[in-house]
């Protein structure tokens, strides 16, 4: 029983750190995009979409707090997320939308840089990663980053594809509010966010698939095995032109191991047959996790 207790008090331990941790990494994200918004876009009347855009233009055509619109506009959002996204979603999301108003507020609101297209590059890259950054915590800060997630899981619409949607709406809307100048930087700094967070989700995991065919296989697999230390699949393949029965091999490493691979291959065949292909991602042993780590 006392066993059993402290396997209890364990798990539970295990549980608040987790939900700990998650809290820093959502706190840190809004923390990201609130400096994004208050130092790089909203100096320039750069109204890049999203409810922090709407409260941009809101806040110059009735002089309200954008804070303030921020706090309406995701009561309103952290409804549809509970009905539609589930528990787990809102209660992140919750967090974000209390966060985000109230570090647009303590934030400094000043202007670090003049140029306003690189404060628009910068305050976008900031977005983008924020954003992404809360979208692998299943979370957001409300707003109009919570219909993207709703388009993903009912139509499987990308989670960048849905925001750029929403948010060339609101861009749309500051036309009317701000100059052309704006609106078109605006659309620039919604395009930057979308490639940021585009990259932030495949292109800092791509691997590479890398076929090879050689007359000498067995001393190739076995450096790859015990100098790279990456599995190997052997499959049996027949040459179209003289129907000879060969063997290729296939291998899944990351990019710094390419280029090992590479020399394995010069040295033990240098007529050998390559194939590489860049894939998002690679999932399994070696790769997402270790043997005995789960």
């Amino acid at each position: 029983m006392k066993k059993k207790n402290q396997n209890i008090e364990k798990l539970n331990e295990r549980k608040w750190f987790r939900w700990l941790k998650k809290l820093i990494i959502i706190a840190f994200a809004i923390g990201l995009m609130s400096a994004g918004i208050n130092m790089f876009l909203a100096p320039h009347q750069i109204a890049a979409g999203g409810l922090t855009g709407l409260a941009i233009i809101f806040e110059e055509m009735f002089s309200i707090d954008r804070s303030m619109i921020i706090i309406i506009g995701n009561l309103i959002v952290l409804v549809l997320c509970f009905i539609f996204l589930g528990r787990e979603v809102f209660f992140n999301t919750i967090i974000g939308a209390v966060l985000l108003p109230v570090l647009i507020g303590v934030i400094p609101r000043m202007e670090l840089v003049d140029d306003t297209m690189i404060s628009m590059v910068i305050g976008s890259v900031l977005f983008g990663v924020a954003v992404s950054i809360l979208y692998a915590n299943n979370a957001s800060s409300g707003g109009t980053a919570v219909p993207p997630l709703i388009l993903q899981k009912y139509f499987g619409i990308n989670p960048s594809v849905g925001l750029f949607v929403v948010d060339g709406i609101v861009v749309i809307l500051s036309l009317f509010v701000f100059s052309i100048d704006a609106f078109f930087f605006a659309i620039f700094s919604i395009t930057i966010t979308m490639a940021t967070m585009k990259y932030l989700e495949t292109g800092l995991s791509k691997k590479k698939l890398v076929y090879i065919i050689s007359d000498t296989v067995k001393p190739i697999s076995e450096d790859i095995l015990h100098k790279i230390g990456k599995g190997i699949t052997i499959v049996p393949i027949i040459g179209a032109y003289k129907q000879n029965q060969m063997q290729m091999l296939m291998v899944a490493l990351g990019s710094k191991e390419y280029r090992q691979l590479v020399e394995i291959v010069n040295k033990h065949d240098k007529k050998a047959f390559m194939i590489t292909d860049t894939v998002s991602d690679v999932f399994g042993q070696g790769f997402t996790y270790e043997p005995g780590s789960v």
